[in-house]
């Protein structure tokens, strides 16, 4: 019988003629490829990125002042708007001073739209890195130790959620904003409203936000920590002497965190409306701060004559949101471990 021989492709041969064999690609890399692969996902990503250089060079790209008022431009309108809402015609008061038009007080609604992306920017980051700490932490903890622990923290999350989370910034909004109206100078909540007003009115938002957001991210990190802690590695760990914290860090969070960072990047856009919302109703950002939601409020008053003053801010308010979901959907599919592999 004739003898079979093997042969090995010479670009599979390394050094003293063993085959070589080929690194394979991280979980990290390998979604990352997938993810460029989304191209909803990469027009979501750009368009972020395009939002974030309008944020930080608004002053460069703001044609006046967001917070100028010119009265006697108010309601003024470029000639090119008249043919895109037919509406504005009969009252329209032409001028091309204004790429977008002015509002009712003769500020410009580009200006204050490219200052309102700071707003909405801001929440889009700020509120997810509130939640992830806390309940991070908060569902880390309950799920690592279980037992009694567990039990009892997620009865305290449970009482929390019987709380309509909207409903419930909304009176947070309101005991803050007329509580801290007069207050004596020099106490500890004197300096907590100068520090608002410093920020535009974003530091009770975002107080807010962190007081309601957690509960979800706290209940998916302890569901994630629960199906991790059995595993054979965390036994090992377990079995050379490793502290609790350095298996929390080093073995579990590892582990959990792209499931977390895609629900979180879902959740953006849901801190982008809240923020909005609260503005709309007049419990937002302090006056004259640019806000989409509290433009949108100044325009529907006028929005069968001057549908611009509304349409153009709902317009950026939809697109930053559509840009997060879809960014969001491509991490998911990207990082979900059952697609390692795929195309």
């Amino acid at each position: 019988m004739a003898q079979v021989k093997s042969e090995v492709a010479p670009k599979s041969i390394g050094a003293g003629g063993m085959p070589r064999t080929q690194k394979r690609e991280s979980l990290w890399q390998d979604g990352f490829r997938r993810l460029l692969r989304n191209r909803a996902a990469v027009i979501g990503g750009l368009t972020i990125l395009l939002l974030i250089l309008v944020a930080l060079l608004a002053p460069l790209i703001a044609v006046k002042p967001f917070e100028v008022q010119v009265l006697v431009d108010q309601n003024k309108v470029p000639e090119w708007l008249v043919s895109v809402f037919p509406s504005v015609g009969p009252y329209a008061k032409y001028s091309s001073e204004y790429p977008l038009g002015a509002d009712y007080v003769g500020r410009d609604l580009f200006s204050r739209i490219i200052y309102g992306a700071r707003i909405s920017l801001t929440v889009a980051f700020i509120g997810p890195l509130i939640s992830l700490v806390i309940g991070v932490i908060y569902g880390s903890i309950s799920g690592y130790f279980g037992g009694s622990v567990d039990n009892i923290m997620m009865r305290i999350v449970d009482v929390l959620y019987a709380f309509p989370s909207l409903l419930f910034i909304i009176l947070l909004m309101a005991f803050f904003r007329s509580t801290l109206s007069d207050i004596q100078p020099g106490t500890f909540a004197y300096w907590i409203n100068k520090l608002d007003e410093s920020m535009g009115g974003m530091l009770f938002i975002f107080i807010g936000i962190g007081l309601t957001a957690w509960q979800t991210m706290a209940r998916l990190t302890r569901g994630q920590v629960l199906s991790v802690r059995e595993k054979e590695f965390i036994e090992a760990a377990h079995t050379i002497g490793a502290s609790n914290l350095r298996i929390m860090f080093r073995h579990i969070l590892p582990n959990i965190v792209g499931p977390l960072i895609v629900a979180e990047t879902l959740a953006i856009p849901g801190y982008i409306a809240t923020e909005a919302f609260l503005s709309f109703i007049g419990l937002g950002v302090n006056p004259p701060t640019p806000s989409w939601g509290s433009m949108i409020s100044d325009g529907s008053r006028a929005i069968r004559t001057y549908p611009n003053q509304a349409i153009f801010p709902a317009l950026a308010l939809a697109i930053t949101m559509f840009a997060f979901n879809f960014l969001g959907d491509g991490l998911r599919d990207a990082l979900d471990p059952r697609l390692r592999g795929t195309q």
